[in-house]
């Protein structure tokens, strides 16, 4: 049997941009590059295939945050169309470049946890 790889902590260490297994080492070099492995711990980083999920969760988040907020604004303040413009852009692009590392580190983190495409056998595997 496959030990079991806790998923929250692993989500959690993800979210932080950490190493899934230790916690300590960095996952990423740069802004969205991973890791080939971890600098603390050996752990290998690069079976992960994050693709495109991270962009597909970051769109769907800010989308479903700020076009309700969007639309509260303008039905309430009436402000002018460019100070409206400028100032959701500049939220829009802001909370992207924020949650898009995050979640990739998180998509790494879940397949780490999952053991899916090479971090290991699967835990559904049976000998």
């Amino acid at each position: 049997m496959v030990d079991h790889r806790e998923m929250k902590s692993a989500l959690l260490r993800g979210w932080k941009r950490c190493c899934p297994n230790c916690g300590e080492g960095p996952m990423l070099k740069g802004y969205l590059k991973v890791r080939d492995s971890c600098p603390v711990c050996t752990q290998e980083l690069h079976h992960h295939r994050a693709d495109d999920g991270p962009p597909y969760l970051t769109i769907l988040i800010v989308g479903h945050l700020l076009a309700p907020l969007m639309g509260w604004v303008y039905m309430d303040f009436r402000p002018n169309p460019l100070t409206m413009l400028a100032g959701f852009s500049i939220c829009t692009v802001a909370l992207s470049l924020y949650l898009l590392p995050r979640f990739k580190g998180m998509i790494v983190a879940f397949q780490w946890a999952k053991r899916m495409g090479g971090f290991g056998p699967s835990a559904f595997y049976k000998d």
